[in-house]
């Protein structure tokens, strides 16, 4: 797999099965021991700037998308996650969005802030989506993550510089880099890590944490008002709806 230049994940999946197998299916521990995992080269990922969000989100092929990508970047959700959100996961007393099925099959809460909520407003009173928040092309099935990735490339392409606000967006910009803007400006504001470990819906890192923050992760999972406290960055940026007092352009 190495000389067929086969990317490390995919080798260390296949050693996690290949352990599985000869440890546990056929009883042979002693084939495993040249089975070893590959290391994977880290890569700093790509974060735009509270400017740069702004201007991409105002960028947005429409209401439909601004509000999915104000989600993924207000909420910090996996491109996955964005799609298969329901109208019923909008929880707008408690403030909470609900995210079933995320990644390892885990259902968990993400923040619902006060700004997120007006963009998901919008894009309901427009569209009336009954089952799925952001439908497809057939309203019975959920918009794909393939339809996210395409509006999001038009979007970075289409970001107005503005006045005095330097050069267009030239990063490489997907629906993830708004996840991984989300957790930087959370941290850029002081958030605890541990809180943003969360926010994220990530596994408790085993190696290192100790039993206290294990413990201080289970109960963050079930404290909802931690999760309501936390300002998302979205409310910082500046405000992406006019003010209802302010006469038509």
């Amino acid at each position: 797999m190495t000389e067929s230049r086969v990317r490390p994940p995919t080798i260390n999946s296949t050693v996690t099965a290949l352990r599985f197998f000869f440890k546990v299916t056929v009883d042979r521990p002693d084939v495993t021991k040249l089975l070893t995992f590959v290391a994977e080269p880290r890569k700093i990922p790509v974060v735009l700037s509270p400017e740069e969000v702004a201007r991409f989100l105002e960028a947005a092929p429409g209401a439909k998308y601004k509000a999915a990508f104000g989600a993924a970047y207000g909420a910090g959700l996996r491109v996955s996650e964005v799609a298969s959100l329901k109208v019923s996961d909008i929880d707008s007393k408690r403030m909470l969005l609900r995210v079933e099925q995320g990644k390892g099959h885990k259902d968990r809460l993400a923040m619902l802030s006060p700004q997120l909520l007006e963009l998901l407003r919008d894009w309901w009173h427009i569209a009336r989506p009954r089952i799925w928040l952001f439908p497809g092309c057939d309203p019975v099935l959920a918009m794909t993550t393939r339809q996210l990735n395409r509006a999001c490339h038009a979007a970075a392409h289409m970001a107005d510089p503005g006045s005095g606000s330097g050069a267009r967006i030239t990063k490489r910009v997907t629906p993830h880099t708004l996840r991984h803007s989300f957790a930087t400006h959370l941290f850029e504001q002081n958030v605890d890590i541990r809180i943003i470990q969360v926010l994220l819906g990530h596994a408790n890192p085993g190696s290192g944490s100790g039993a206290r923050l294990e413990t201080t992760a289970l109960y963050t999972h079930v404290a909802a008002n931690i999760i309501r406290a936390v300002t998302s960055p979205l409310d910082r940026l500046t405000p992406l709806r006019p003010k209802t007092n302010e006469p038509p352009a």
